[in-house]
């Protein structure tokens, strides 16, 4: 648990916009945003991770993960083509849509945070623990800035939901990520992230009655076959 203050310094990074700051403005976003748009826009880390990571990891492109991840974005946005196409443009949408892309910009900066901390020999629960404590602390500073108050019910669902988020959708969920990360690079890896909405809808219809259509299906098959192009192995 011992390490350099630089190396600190990226943990920080990673905590502050992987596990912090792009999840507070995601919240901001989708007061005004629809879940589809923002999951629209979230895609996009994508296309970021690839980008970051030739620029600060020094990673070389791929056609076939170029190629696939075009395809799987264009899914995406077949999916959820309704909620594209009824966003109306206007100060207050506009400034969300900023939010939601300057959000997954920082979601893209931390997976090149943990892909950097990897390569130096920083475990993943180790970097993620230090990360999440710096993440936290953060926002309990950005709460105390903007004058929230602190509350906590001790009521089963309040309970159950913060262990539900705390252990499963935070500590397991990052872990599995990001050593998934380290393990096929940020550009295969962020793919994954193309499927959260996909299953979000699998729970909308067996628990909101979601109605699919064609072009969902269509949309779902393009973002398989871009997975199946991405994590082809080379001849």
């Amino acid at each position: 648990m011992r390490y350099s203050l630089r190396d600190h310094g990226f943990m920080f990074l990673q905590g502050a916009s992987l596990f912090a700051l792009n999840y507070w403005l995601f919240y901001l976003s989708e007061l005004t945003l629809t879940s589809g748009l923002a999951a629209v826009i979230f895609s996009t880390i994508v296309v970021m991770n690839m980008m970051n990571g030739v620029l600060f990891l020094k990673n070389r492109l791929e056609l076939r993960v170029v190629l696939g991840a075009g395809i799987g974005l264009f899914g995406i946005i077949v999916v959820f083509w309704p909620e594209v196409t009824d966003f109306e443009s206007g100060s207050e949408n506009l400034f969300a849509v900023s939010l939601a892309v300057l959000a997954t910009l920082l979601a893209s900066l931390g997976n090149i945070a943990s892909a950097r901390n990897q390569r130096k020999g920083i475990p993943v629960v180790q970097a993620n623990t230090f990360g999440m404590t710096y993440g936290a602390l953060l926002m309990l500073v950005l709460s105390w800035a903007t004058g929230r108050e602190f509350t906590f019910e001790v009521t089963l669902p309040y309970v159950s939901s913060l262990v539900f988020l705390s252990v499963f959708a935070s500590i397991i969920a990052f872990w599995t990520y990001l050593t998934l990360l380290g393990r096929v690079g940020v550009e295969r890896a962020a793919y994954a992230t193309l499927f959260f909405p996909l299953v979000a809808l699998g729970f909308s219809t067996v628990f909101e009655d979601y109605q699919w259509t064609a072009s969902a299906g269509i949309g779902i098959l393009l973002i398989l076959a871009g997975n199946l192009l991405i994590l082809k192995r080379s001849a």
